[in-house]
């Protein structure tokens, strides 16, 4: 995976025995602890904003089938059952009762129908759309899941640091307190030292709350609790990017980012409208056909006169058999302007659509390019507080060895701790920055992948 535009050697920290102490409480379950690529195979299965695109993209599917449907042929049964009762009060009289039943297989076949065409050709795009939005949906899953791994990381830092600065300001209040009752400090350097050392704790109290919200948000995106995210393995060296050029990515972007390409989708789909409603002018044409068979019953009484004759009785069926193939052409000739209309409103939906697509094109370029220079930007941190922290290395040993010949006071080699402990804390996290800028930039490309997930994997301890 591309992370950085340039090599880069990411030394391990030391911060003494103090801190060794303190990170191997934190590291001490690391036998136990998931890569990256665990975690994300049970987000894939957990999480709801993919599982909803994922679904919504099945039900896209079924109804493209179901818009097929409308080219295949239209079969049905038919089945009628009656009975009536007639009678004639006149002076000849004649009552009657009748039964029928019958059964009809109808069937019929569209031979031209524009309109249902489009309509085939709009549910294949609708696929094509939630087909992107899903990929959107996986890559924002990728993101989450990698933000929330890090950050658990980065807050574990965070609290090893505060717990290796709060044991060294101890020493130091120890220090300060010894050399005051000697006298050779004054009251301002036990004070001093003491401030620090409260708002140390208060610093360590803070990080140790960070955590515990940044392991909620990790369980709750995975979908399994007490999760513990794996250390980088350090030292750790980021390929280059590739390709180098910043034009190269945003014309890749321009091609393969599902936003772009579910804006394309859109105008087509929108086109495909108004060749929906410009069908309305045209005529329809479908072959029908029918088969029926039936049977009518026919008994009652006649008479004749009054009284005579006798009454006469009847009783009858008759089977009848109708079959029936023809061809059924609908001209449209006037529908009051609302066809005239509907081509109006379809050209004006066109034009928006046209204008969705631009500024997606627009606004993934802008992305792509901050993006890039960020990654470059995170590199360059990352080299810079690698040397302010040996520097600070450095310039602590010094202030402690002047401290010890009387030319440093106390208040001075607070100041040089403090300095180390945020550089250290700062350089921890901009390793974690400048492995998710390289996957944003990735996003932002339409280029991020679950293959990225892995490559990032490789970053970390086995």
């Amino acid at each position: 995976m591309s992370l950085s535009p340039r090599r880069l050697t990411l030394r391990p920290r030391a911060l003494g025995a103090a801190i060794a102490l303190v990170l191997g409480g934190i590291a001490a379950p690391v036998a136990h602890a998931q890569s990256l690529q665990e975690l994300y195979q049970k987000a894939h299965g957990y999480d709801a904003n993919y599982l909803s695109a994922r679904a919504s993209l099945d039900a896209a599917q079924y109804r493209y089938d179901q818009a097929r449907g409308t080219r295949l042929p239209q079969v049905g049964l038919g089945v009628t059952a009656g009975r009536q009762t007639s009678s004639t009060p006149e002076a000849s009289t004649q009552t009657a009762n009748s039964s029928s039943l019958s059964a009809t297989v109808s069937g019929s076949q569209t031979i031209f129908n524009r309109a249902n065409d489009v309509t085939i050709s709009q549910a294949a795009k609708a696929v094509d759309a939630y087909r992107a939005d899903l990929e959107t949906a996986e890559q924002d899953l990728i993101l989450r899941v990698s933000q929330a791994y890090f950050d658990v990381l980065a807050a574990q830092d965070n609290l090893a640091t505060a717990r290796a600065s709060l044991a060294a300001i101890s020493e130091q209040v120890a220090s300060a307190k010894r050399s005051f009752e000697v006298g050779t400090a004054t009251i301002t350097d036990t004070r001093e030292a003491q401030a620090r050392y409260d708002l140390a704790r208060f610093t360590q109290i803070q990080s140790e709350n960070d955590l515990t919200t940044k392991r909620i948000l990790l369980d709750q995106t995975v979908g399994q609790a007490n999760v513990v995210p794996k250390q980088i393995a350090l030292p750790i060296v980021l390929p280059p990017l590739a390709p180098a050029n910043v034009d190269d990515w945003v014309t890749r972007a321009d091609a393969e980012h599902p936003l772009i390409r579910r804006a394309r989708t859109a105008l087509d789909i929108a086109r495909l409208d108004t060749d929906k409603a410009r069908a309305a002018n045209l005529p329809t044409v479908a072959l029908n056909a029918s088969y029926a068979r039936g049977r009518s019953d026919v008994a009652g009484t006649a008479k004749t006169g009054v009284p005579l004759p006798p009454s006469a009785s009847f009783n009858y069926n008759t089977p009848s058999t109708v079959s029936q193939i023809g061809v059924t052409l609908n001209v449209p000739l006037f529908a009051g302007y609302q066809i005239q209309n509907r081509i109006k409103e379809t050209l004006v939906l066109e034009d928006k659509s046209t204008n969705d697509l631009e500024a997606a094109r627009r606004s993934v370029a802008q992305a792509t390019r901050t993006l890039y220079y960020g990654v470059g930007s995170f590199a360059a941190q990352v080299s810079a507080l690698e040397a302010a922290e040996s520097s600070s290395k450095l310039a602590l040993e010094a202030t402690q060895l002047g401290f010890k010949v009387g030319v440093r006071v106390n208040i001075d080699v607070l100041n040089a701790q403090a300095q180390l402990y945020t550089t250290q804390a700062q350089l921890a996290k901009a390793r974690y920055d400048t492995i998710m800028a390289g996957l944003r930039l990735r996003q932002a490309s339409g280029r991020l992948t679950p293959d990225d997930v892995a490559s990032v994997d490789a970053l970390l301890l086995r």
